[in-house]
């Protein structure tokens, strides 16, 4: 029998609140206040997901779990209850047969078994957002199975390194690359003990007494340590498996929730602490495995019994606590090494993420965000470096035009589970593909390459009839695969709408050398018999009658750019403006907006000259492009316009607005780590008030700087933007003259440039 008497240890006052609110377990804590952000996303629309908390949904969570005050007699009754509830043993008792009835519930039956805390999502997301982080433990777990005394100790080493190296990377990943740990780790021997280290508890012969540790929050300088202090406990064991079955055992669960259960009512009865207290994670572990249980609740409804408390507290946990517990999975392998990737593992290190979240606050980087840089990781290693056919070195080859999904998308898409709808339609290199134009007739391209975007595939290609020059391909969905690829929208703008809008602006009689070409579009032709009923039908082959769109150029996008050579320079920042605005310019002639201007969408195009090579930007993926007023423009969070953001409409500006965001990330600027279209609009309206913006562009080039200034007065306005003046700057910057026809390249435009100049707003500043 473990009895814990010692309860003065515990620093408690009758000066502290109760709460008094009743939160959804499960993963309701993570979907309910933890939002998926784009964070330094290169294509981020908004979209919610379940990955990290927001600064919104954090005010969501003090607000829905502030602490009500409680009554002097409510105040003794759990100080009491927590005095009196010290025997694990009667606990287990009171508590096992409903645990282990729970735990061989048969769904199918109508009987419910514990849910995880987590989603499978959840963890693949975070699997991918810890990709390149160092997670290191030092002190290996003891191999041997015999339970000697010295055994002890190193596993209860092991453990407090394996511990602190998850806090430890996880906060310098997600809150601070530096200064000191906001937390330290700590072992009790019972509830209400005091806390030792596992050092001091060696020195001292105490350490077969210890009972786990605890990762506790730092208080100022307060040197004692409390049971209000503990964030996450972590229960070690010599056994928690339930049998030869990988789960735990219902005394392993009845020993976590005992510990749980005391560490909510002191965070209830405690004057310090100041978060919402009605959950915890509970992490249990032996030599081998480990597994999560969460457990919350409204302490408010637990109904004292003086006379017996362990049945009051079991008519809590069965009737008002919601209890969540994991599945089990080996922690550490054979050599005592953790298995950093693994599903232990990172149910571990995710509890520990929202433990870290739920005491200091929403992280400066997001899950989703460093998830969804593992498109770009992939990217990069795949444009670096790709086998050939007449040997196994490795070499550089060119960078393909393409566009990237919207960071949700992305992120999902980085899920192996939803990669198998990509793979339906890769094509392979070498592969000849025929494409019925209907204004061209039949034309062959050969794919040169591949690369994975998201739920889909963009290739590099040839055309037969004249193989020198490289080509984007966009392949979109096959007819009979419409209705999934709803979910994922990413390929029907790709292909179905970027054709009808350059197409658009091609039968407007509008063209520029800063403008994609369409080189063919149609439908797929396959080899072999076609089992079509009728002419515009389609069979049953996986390439019949599937959407194609082919452009020229090939460029590399600047999101890839920066990640291989970092901020551009002054010369090539200007240039990118001047190009984009010719783009940008050449479009509004028609009243085109291109909607969705980042990093991802603007391409560096390497022309080749004799032996001089000249580089140009050009904006792609007109997909989102509007046309009229009910189009709706991509949402994106770093670099959408705050018209976008507030309306879901674009204002005669927004591309301009959306193109300084570009140029301010592309020269270095810090783009805040923002998860709601609320953060988003404070970050630009505090940014601008600063000038913050202005001034990063400044040290690049004053010429950027007065564009911005310029586009700051027009934000929300209806005034369009008077392209003719600032092309006049940019084009004396980068070309070293104002003419015209070295300024912008219109071949064919139907409008005259007297009607646009007298539909033109005002322009900031002279010449």
């Amino acid at each position: 029998m473990k009895l814990g008497s010692q309860q003065h240890d515990l620093n408690s006052s009758p000066g502290k609140n109760l709460n008094g609110s009743l939160r959804k377990s499960g993963s309701d804590f993570l979907q309910n206040n933890i939002d998926a952000s784009p964070a330094r996303s290169l294509d981020g629309s908004f979209r919610k997901s379940k990955s990290v908390i927001s600064a919104h949904s954090i005010s969501g969570i003090s607000a829905s779990s502030q602490i009500i005050p409680t009554s002097r007699r409510m105040y003794k009754m759990l100080k009491d209850f927590r005095r009196k509830l010290v025997d694990l043993e009667l606990f287990t008792q009171s508590l096992e047969d409903w645990v282990l009835e729970k735990s061989l519930a048969d769904p199918p039956s109508g009987k419910q078994s514990f849910r995880s805390p987590f989603l499978m999502d959840e963890l693949c997301r975070l699997d991918l957002a810890l990709e390149g982080v160092l997670f290191q433990q030092l002190c290996r777990m003891p191999c041997s199975s015999y339970a000697f005394d010295d055994l002890k100790e190193d596993e209860f080493l092991a453990v407090e390194d394996f511990l602190h190296a998850i806090v430890n990377g996880l906060w310098r990943t997600f809150w601070h690359k530096s200064g000191p740990l906001p937390f330290f780790l700590s072992c009790p021997r019972h509830p209400g003990s005091k806390f030792y280290s596992v050092e001091k508890a060696i020195s001292r012969g105490r350490i077969d007494e210890l009972c786990g540790l605890s990762l506790m929050s730092k208080t100022g300088n307060d040197l004692h340590v409390h049971w209000d202090q503990v964030m996450e406990f972590a229960l070690f064991r010599s056994e928690i498996l339930s049998g030869n079955d990988l789960k735990l055992s219902p005394s392993s669960i009845c020993e976590a929730l005992f510990y749980g259960i005391h560490v909510l009512i002191s965070r209830s009865l405690s004057k310090y602490c100041t978060i919402g207290n009605d959950s915890i994670f509970v992490l249990v572990f032996d030599s081998k495995f480990g597994g999560v249980i969460k457990l919350g609740g409204d302490l408010g409804k637990l109904e004292f019994n003086s006379a017996n408390p362990y049945q009051s507290v079991v008519e809590w946990l069965k009737c008002h606590a919601e209890i969540n517990v994991s599945s089990v999975d080996q922690i550490w392998n054979k050599l005592g090494n953790a298995s950093w990737g693994d599903l232990g593992t990172l149910q571990v290190i995710l509890a520990t993420f929202y433990s870290i979240v739920q005491w200091n606050g929403p992280p400066r980087k997001s899950i989703a965000s460093l998830a969804s840089d593992h498109s770009l990781r992939l990217q990069k290693r795949r444009l670096e470096y790709r086998l050939i056919g007449n040997g196994n070195a490795p070499v550089p080859f060119q960078q393909a035009s393409h566009e990237q999904g919207e960071i949700v998308e992305v992120e999902q898409s980085d899920n192996p589970y939803s990669r198998k709808r990509a793979s339906r339609l890769k094509l392979k290199q070498g592969e000849i593909l025929v494409l019925e134009d209907q204004r061209q007739g039949q034309k062959s391209f050969q794919v040169q390459e591949s690369l994975a975007l998201g739920n889909h595939f963009i290739y590099i290609a040839v055309s037969v009839d004249n193989p020198t020059e490289l080509l984007t391909v966009y392949v979109g969905a096959h007819p009979s695969r419409l209705e999934p690829s709803w979910e994922d929208m990413s390929l029907w703008y790709q292909v179905q709408r970027q054709t009808k809008v350059l197409n658009t602006l091609r039968q407007e009689g509008v063209s520029s050398k800063y403008l994609p070409e369409i080189i063919a579009s149609g439908r797929i032709l396959h080899s072999g018999s076609c089992k079509k009923q009728t002419p515009g039908g389609c069979c049953d082959h996986p390439l019949c009658g599937t959407p194609i769109l082919v452009t020229s150029p090939v460029g590399e996008p600047l999101s890839l750019v920066l990640a291989h050579d970092g901020p551009l320079s002054s010369e090539e920042a200007t240039q990118c403006c001047r190009d984009c605005l010719v783009a940008l310019r050449t479009a509004a002639l028609v009243n085109v907006q291109h909607g969705d201007i980042c990093p991802e969408n603007i391409v560096c195009i390497v022309n080749t000259q004799g032996t001089r090579s000249k580089l140009s930007y050009m904006p792609i993926s007109w997909g989102r492009a509007v046309l009229e007023d009910r189009d709706s423009p991509a949402i994106n969070l770093q670099f959408s316009s705050s018209h976008a953001l507030q309306h879901g409409k674009l204002c005669p500006s927004s591309d301009a607005e959306s193109l300084v965001y570009l140029l301010y990330f592309v020269c270095g600027g810090t783009m805040e780590q923002v998860d709601s279209i609320e953060s988003a609009l404070q970050w630009r309206e505090r940014n601008w008030a600063k000038r913050s913006i202005q001034q990063q562009l400044g040290e690049i080039s004053a010429l950027l700087k007065a564009f911005a200034d310029y586009v700051d007065s027009l934000c929300g306005t209806p005034y369009p933007v008077d392209y003719e003046i600032w092309l006049k700057r940019l084009n004396r910057a980068v070309d070293g003259s104002t003419d015209r026809g070295k300024m912008i390249e219109e071949v064919a435009i139907t409008l005259r440039l007297e009607d646009v100049a007298e539909s033109s707003g005002t322009s900031g500043g002279g010449t």
